[in-house]
């Protein structure tokens, strides 16, 4: 059996909350507004577990003509979809107890800006449980692939990097997880598995799978 990590540090969008799909439809809809079509399933391979700079970046490189102030454009549509919709992602909730009732510390560390999670974490009741312990990209020089975020979280926690485990849905993600040197498990709930396959220590695709793989 596995044993039971020191520190346990989740990504937020898909992992947490379940916010890519609410994200992903509104960046479909403004770029097809400024004449890039992309479906679905093309928007999360291009897109998720990036920085949305990187997405306008990438977005313009294909075609869509976006204005430079896109970024200050796109993010009150999000925001406003994310406050009506998002929900916790099912079953984390039982998973933050468990890991409660085991004393263990988790954390937050994510390429997406604090006013975002701010939004998804307040509407799902989740801020209050991760209160002090919730890290973005903006706090760190470098956004995933690179360790910065998850190795900030564990030094905060004053927690050795190799007693920490990862939880992640994108390759980008899992990338940062390894070179942060953490055992690092993917969550395919929405990702391809083959994407994260090559990356991860464990997979797993539902979270009622990931106590026993933390060794809880």
């Amino acid at each position: 059996m596995q044993m039971p990590p020191d520190m346990v540090i989740f990504d937020c969008d898909g992992v947490i909350v379940d916010s890519e799909s609410i994200t992903d439809r509104v960046m479909q809809a403004s770029f097809k507004r400024y004449g890039l079509e992309l479906a679905t399933d093309e928007i999360a391979r291009l897109f998720v577990g990036g920085t949305m700079q990187g997405a306008m970046d990438n977005a313009i490189k294909l075609g869509a003509a976006l204005p430079s102030d896109w970024l200050d454009l796109i993010y009150p549509e999000i925001f406003n979809a994310l406050e009506q919709e998002v929900k916790p992602i099912p079953d984390v909730i039982t998973v933050l107890n468990m890991l409660d009732a085991a004393s263990i510390p988790y954390a937050i560390g994510s390429n997406g800006p604090h006013a975002k999670m701010e939004v998804t974490l307040t509407r799902t009741g989740l801020k209050e449980r991760f209160k002090g312990r919730i890290y973005s990209r903006e706090d760190v020089p470098n956004a995933k692939p690179a360790p910065d975020v998850y190795l900030h979280a564990a030094k905060q926690a004053g927690i050795a990097p190799e007693r920490c485990v990862v939880i992640e849905d994108s390759a980008s993600g899992a990338k940062a997880g390894v070179a942060a040197g953490m055992r690092t498990y993917g969550f395919y709930g929405e990702t391809p598995r083959e994407r994260l396959a090559p990356i991860c220590d464990e997979l797993f695709g539902d979270m009622k799978e990931l106590p026993k793989l933390l060794g809880l």
